[in-house]
């Protein structure tokens, strides 16, 4: 008797923790909880579309409400690495409605998987035997994309990515993703490769003891990015080059958020200011281009690359890289005429130390 009433007390505590543990895994599906540096209350709904601010105290503040899914307009920046995207990113973040984060790493990677995927006929017709079709595959992009873009950082009006090479998926993301906008930063790519071989900034494919080949290279994925940036049109992806960004600051962020319709706010003309602050610019402790971000807007590195270059490089500089002369720049210029810096940035360039 004694026996079998332990047995039916067993039955019960294995079936009440079997409830226990389903109804807690439901509830964990439903609701992610994540507390930010004000000791607010993060919501994520299981539906996978709501953000929500709730207090402390459990009342939910409506004005801090965020609705996210593929319709919504994320921004996506990019451009061949050591081209400005970091500071394209952190200007942008220091506005009180926009947070972009940190490079995720991830987003470029399964991008070119799926590109490889695509561009497989053998695979292609794999995958559509399996019934996984480009619907199924787009519809997964689209929710691992917003799960990564959302969740990697605080809530905002505005979302952003910034990972350089995204952007040779454009044409894709515009197709995933149909309120999106692109904003491509365009560096003379001379600059871009000195400061990639200087400061030992490892891309894959690149051979960093070689100018002639990060210039090849550079120039093919420059023209991949351009050419997808034209066939979205201006209306979805904006091209600003680096170098008319850091001499008019104030005109090319007004030209930017006006882009984005982002209401105007000089926060982003003084993203140095925001640095580390809770709703300001996050910046990474491994990224490479972290050490320049934290100076105000400066003309320093514009002209660094200057005889620095091989000659027999520079000789042939218009075969090596055509997209130089296509994008604006003189591939026979040492040094170029990029133009006269604003006063204010002058200024800032005088502050880090530069003579001007």
């Amino acid at each position: 008797m004694i026996g079998k009433l332990k047995h039916n007390l067993l039955l019960a505590c294995l079936v009440i923790s079997s409830l226990t543990v389903f109804y807690l895994g439901r509830y964990a599906l439903e609701c992610h909880h994540k507390i930010d540096h004000n000791g607010k209350l993060l919501q994520v709904l299981s539906n996978g579309r709501s953000l929500n601010y709730v207090s402390g105290t459990g009342l939910k503040n409506n004005s801090n409400r965020f609705v996210y899914n593929k319709d919504m307009p994320l921004i996506f920046i990019g451009g061949v690495p050591r081209s400005g995207t970091t500071l394209m990113r952190a200007m942008l973040d220091a506005h009180p409605d926009v947070r972009c984060g940190e490079e995720t790493r991830v987003i470029p990677r399964i991008l070119a998987m799926k590109h490889m995927w695509s561009k497989s006929g053998r695979e292609k017709q794999r995958l559509d035997e399996a019934g996984v079709t480009d619907e199924v595959l787009d519809s997964a992009m689209q929710a691992f994309l917003l799960e990564i873009i959302v969740k990697h950082g605080e809530p905002a009006k505005y979302l952003c990515n910034k990972d350089p090479f995204a952007l040779k998926s454009l044409t894709y993301l515009s197709k995933i993703f149909p309120n999106a906008k692109f904003i491509l930063m365009i560096r003379d790519g001379r600059a871009s490769v000195h400061s990639m071989i200087t400061r030992k900034v490892t891309i894959a494919g690149f051979d960093l003891s070689s100018y002639r080949d990060c210039l090849t290279k550079w120039n093919r994925a420059i023209e991949t990015m351009y050419n997808q940036c034209l066939e979205t049109g201006f209306n979805k992806c904006l091209p600003v080059h680096y170098e008319q960004l850091v001499l008019h600051p104030t005109t090319w962020m007004k030209n930017v958020l006006k882009f984005l319709d982002i209401p105007w706010n000089t926060a982003v003309l003084h993203h140095e200011e925001m640095i580390g602050k809770v709703g300001g610019v996050s910046l990474s402790k491994v990224e490479r281009s972290t050490d320049q971000v934290i100076k105000p807007v400066n003309i320093e590195a514009l002209t660094k690359w200057v005889g620095k270059i091989p000659h027999e490089v520079v000789r042939e500089m218009p075969v090596i890289a055509p997209m130089l002369a296509k994008l604006g720049y003189d591939p026979y210029a040492n040094p170029p005429n990029y133009g006269k810096p604003d006063p204010a940035v002058i200024e800032n360039t005088k502050r880090v130390g530069v003579r001007v």
